[in-house]
């Protein structure tokens, strides 16, 4: 009896035992493979999140450097594309949708999206709008072609007089004000007076670089009580 108390299963109680240790050490050995791989994946995929984040850069100073070559260097741009994304307030209403904008110094082609869908588009060459639909009031076609126009191609203001401040530039004619900042050259604020003597104001913020260029990639745009937001999601020029 006390011989076969000693067996179990075939194997004598040392054999049950140094294979209970063995079973030990093999599940320990499992469990810290499993960690370390869990541990691995875990650190490759924060890696890549980390990879993937945005960078900030800090923008120079361009305290000394000269506008009116900045300005000449700007002119040489001849055509740019965008994609926006766009906020839209009148009162107490409020619409959000995205935008695709070609632009040139005299061209306009801006297409408007909501829920994915084509809702509006307005095309302008030379000064005449030959696309508009649906059709614009003299409200938001202030807003989307002369605000977007001038908001963009800031630098083609003409005949005007320098005026220089404390920590920016102003640049004035007859119907237009543009403030540069004297840190970044890049505008600040414009305010544009339409010809029944109403004034469109242009506010700037947000300076991001792509490639070698610094450009605004937010504006809000004031006129009456119209307000639209621009967050610029894509930006390219052609010179």
């Amino acid at each position: 009896m006390l011989k076969m108390s000693s067996k179990i299963s075939g194997y004598s109680r040392a054999e049950v035992q140094k294979r209970g240790s063995a079973e030990v050490t093999l599940k320990k050995f499992l469990f810290f493979i499993k960690t370390s791989v869990l541990l691995f994946c875990c650190s490759a995929a924060l890696s890549f999140i980390v990879s993937c984040a945005p960078k900030h850069v800090e923008m120079p100073s361009y305290e000394r450097a000269d506008l009116n070559e900045t300005i000449s260097e700007l002119k040489k741009i001849q055509s740019i594309e965008a994609v926006l994304s766009v906020d839209y307030e009148k009162g107490d209403s409020a619409m959000s949708g995205d935008a695709s904008l070609v632009l040139s110094e005299n061209n306009l082609d801006l297409k408007l999206y909501y829920l994915g869908f084509l809702a509006g588009e307005v095309k302008e060459e030379n000064g005449v709008i030959i696309k508009n639909k649906p059709k614009l009031d003299r409200n938001k076609s202030a807003i989307l072609v002369d605000g977007l126009k001038n908001s963009f191609f800031w630098w083609n203001i003409r005949d005007y007089t320098l005026h220089e401040k404390e920590d920016s530039y102003e640049l004035k004619n007859s119907y237009r004000k543009l403030f540069i900042s004297k840190k970044t050259l890049l505008p600040v604020q414009q305010i544009i007076e339409t010809n029944d003597g109403e004034k469109l104001n242009i506010f700037y913020d947000s300076p991001v670089k792509i490639e070698e260029e610094w450009y605004n990639s937010a504006m809000r745009i004031e006129f009456k009580n119209y307000i639209v937001r621009i967050k610029v999601k894509s930006y390219s020029v052609m010179r």
